[in-house]
């Protein structure tokens, strides 16, 4: 089964504290009968934040958390004392965390540094105390400032992988097989559509200890920027990849044909996505021999680099991991 802890959607209520009001009072003493105003301020309200986290790879610690609320400012006292801020609520969240507004799905922030913090919902100001409204002409003022009240608003939080190479194919293309072979990734492979149902990332090791981040899409299938099928729900994870990886399996009726569908989801998705670096393999080769590759080649569209690849045999891997190496960093 492929991991249920992998979660990449959440929404929630987020709600920050409410500034504390200020203080009304007068200095007394006892050879000071009438003072003048010396109420404090109230504290600031707490603030919801969201925090990036290299550690976390999942929104798995928010699944179960529908509501985030930050703490309430204290009130201002006596001898222009300020209230204590509310306790703000902190979100650690995994890089490439885009955060939306429910209602309008706009978007607010996205999360792509460790340790990098975003005000999600800011927390209500303080009010004044009466000692700040005293002047001149107004020395003994009888009122003071409440303190403005929290927000309240529904999140969603998306998050997008963060890899170097995204993996584009239908269903059963090999995405899976190939992941596990060129790094220690262990996605779940069967031979049957939509084996993958979450994204699994590899790390693959290249020459003199270089290596790059590979991720393995759930298949898409024609008609996927429509919501058919479950590419919809995962097309997003290919925006990040600075190299989109076609794969295409040897058994094809028409591999040009099968490319063009697939690029077409994509730009009816994003059509930026169509300005990423492309590269496409031609998977299950050991099934085929010279005479049939030389007449695939004829079948490539034209304008890719393509390769052709085994990975139960392990024909074409080097040449496509030289091939992905030269192009990221053209």
């Amino acid at each position: 089964m492929s991991s249920p802890n992998f979660i990449d959607y959440v929404k929630f209520c987020s709600r920050s504290g409410a500034g504390g009001a200020g203080c009304v009072h007068f200095h007394r003493e006892k050879y000071v009968p009438k003072g003048g105003p010396d109420g404090g301020d109230g504290g600031r309200g707490g603030h919801v934040i969201l925090k990036g986290n290299a550690q976390l790879w999942t929104l798995l610690h928010l699944k179960y958390r529908k509501h985030v609320i930050a703490g309430n400012g204290e009130p201002g006292g006596a001898q222009n004392c300020t209230g204590a801020d509310g306790k703000d609520e902190i979100i650690e969240v995994p890089l490439g965390t885009v955060a939306r507004r429910a209602d309008t799905h706009e978007v607010i922030t996205e999360i792509t540094e460790d340790g990098q913090e975003f005000i999600l919902t800011p927390g209500g100001r303080g009010g004044k105390g009466n000692l700040f409204f005293a002047t001149s002409t107004r020395q003994a003022p009888h009122f003071a400032q409440p303190g403005e009240p929290g927000k309240e608003e529904w999140i969603i939080l998306e998050l997008k992988l963060l890899a170097d190479v995204g993996l584009v194919g239908f269903p059963n293309a090999g995405k899976s097989t190939l992941l596990s072979v060129v790094s220690a990734a262990k996605p779940k492979i069967a031979d049957y559509p939509f084996t993958t149902l979450t994204p699994n990332l590899g790390v693959v090791a290249y020459r003199d200890d270089k290596s790059f981040v590979m991720a393995d899409i759930p298949g898409i299938i024609e008609g996927a920027a429509e919501g058919r099928g479950l590419g919809l729900r995962f097309l997003r994870h290919i925006e990040r990849n600075s190299l989109l990886l076609f794969l295409v399996p040897a058994d094809s009726k028409h591999i040009e044909k099968e490319y063009n569908i697939l690029l077409n989801e994509l730009k009816k998705y994003n059509p930026e996505l169509l300005d990423k670096k492309r590269i496409l393999a031609v998977s299950k080769c050991d099934l085929l021999d010279d005479e049939l590759l030389d007449q695939l080649r004829a079948e490539l569209p034209a304008g890719i680099p393509a390769v052709f690849i085994s990975s139960v045999t392990g024909k074409g891997i080097t040449e496509l991991k030289d091939l992905i190496w030269k192009t990221l960093h053209e």
